[in-house]
């Protein structure tokens, strides 16, 4: 019996340059090394080895896309692929990855100041030091232009006053790139962990992104001097697009969530006794088995391809949307029916399908809901902002 993966089924491998496949194949190494063992204890416990960030420097993902200050500068898809593999371990992985490179380290590559990026770069692509995005607020999640956070000036200084919700890596970050409301529109600020009135808390009892840490910052007359402000960021438009970064890698994580639920399915269906036989070989499974790898397979080119525009400097936000919405849809509907074939083994910690369902219960709902996707969709395709 000849059992094909369902990566290979239409051989996206070929369509994958040396290089991009060992990339790819390292970081499947180091998953397989460092996470696998314990991911469903740091799930069950409810916590990210911060640890591990020296070790994701050694292996160059943070920051891997980034040009510069110790970042690897690999092409968007060497990026994207990387992000497949740390999410086929656990989409916590995958998104202290992608918050530290695409959105708390792309802030200050693209936004900062000379000085900004070569005192915080070097060490966060190393891991030595961490960061967040403080951008999403307790009231304001999809509507981010209504912020509340105030950031007054005095003098040379800036007053900062807010509070920011659902923060990946938020009570354990050295720095956090934080928005806020000012006289001349949104700007962005750096905010170091032990900056006076800076105080975050991390979000306990969540049943989903359990091998994350979430926090809150609150910030309570805050000073910072006027050096702490990302100079080429102005207006709304510079953290959505610090939020496209993060959104590419997504498109390509749900697809190693989706790939890891299937490839545990199959491995548990083909040793499954059941009346006899192994309940891979019922007209039932084998449907579900075939569908999921179709879906997974139109996903794994819809990210490749989306990945080739970015490389060619073409793509578009919309495009993004369109890889978000149907890639993380597709990973959760696997997810959820690998978890059936799987039965009752299917409810536990062994096996990884409904641990990545409830992962992919927050990623359908971060750095945009499916609903906002579809209406930007919607707006590319008719003209009118229909969330306004």
């Amino acid at each position: 019996m000849t059992v094909t993966d369902p990566f290979d089924l239409l051989d996206i491998d070929s369509l994958l340059s040396d290089e991009e496949r060992q990339i790819r194949e390292t970081v499947a190494r180091f998953v397989t090394d460092h996470v696998r063992p314990h991911v469903a204890d740091w799930f069950e416990a409810g916590t990210f080895p911060r640890e591990l960030a020296p070790e994701l420097g050694k292996l160059g993902v943070l920051g891997m896309h980034l040009e510069g200050y110790g970042c690897a500068g690999t092409s968007a898809v060497a990026y994207g692929l990387a992000c497949l593999e740390l999410e086929a371990g656990d989409s916590g992985l995958r998104s202290f990855v992608s918050v530290q490179g695409s959105l708390a380290m792309f802030s200050i590559w693209k936004y900062g100041s000379e000085e900004q990026r070569r005192e915080w770069l070097p060490r966060m692509a190393a891991g030595e030091a961490i960061g967040c995005f403080g951008l999403t607020e307790p009231d304001f999640g999809s509507d981010p232009a209504n912020m509340r956070t105030r950031a007054v000036r005095d003098g040379g200084d800036w007053i900062l006053n807010g509070s920011k919700m659902w923060i990946t890596n938020g009570s354990i970050a050295d720095v956090a790139t934080v928005w806020a409301q000012t006289e001349d529109g949104i700007r962005g600020f750096l905010v170091p962990k032990d900056t006076p009135g800076f105080t975050t808390r991390t979000i306990k009892r969540k049943l989903s992104l359990r091998a994350s840490i979430t926090g809150e910052l609150a910030l309570d007359d805050v000073r910072l001097p006027g050096s702490a402000m990302l100079p080429g960021a102005a207006g709304l438009g510079a953290p959505l697009s610090c939020l496209s970064e993060a959104r590419f890698g997504i498109v390509f994580g749900s697809v190693g969530a989706a790939l890891d639920s299937l490839r545990t399915t199959i491995g548990y269906a083909n040793n499954r006794i059941q009346f006899g036989r192994p309940i891979a070989a019922f007209q039932l499974t084998q449907g579900k088995l075939a569908d999921m790898a179709v879906d997974l397979g139109t996903s794994a080119l819809l990210a490749l391809h989306l990945g080739r525009l970015k490389d060619a400097g073409r793509l578009k936000p919309h495009q993004i949307s369109v890889g978000k919405l149907n890639n993380v849809r597709q990973a959760l509907a696997i997810a959820r029916e690998c978890r059936g074939i799987l039965g009752g083994s299917g409810i536990t910690l062994e096996y990884s399908p409904l641990r990545h369902a409830n992962n992919l219960e927050s990623v359908v709902t971060y750095e945009g809901t499916s609903e906002i996707h579809t209406l930007v969709i919607g707006q590319t395709l008719t003209g009118h902002a229909a969330y306004r």
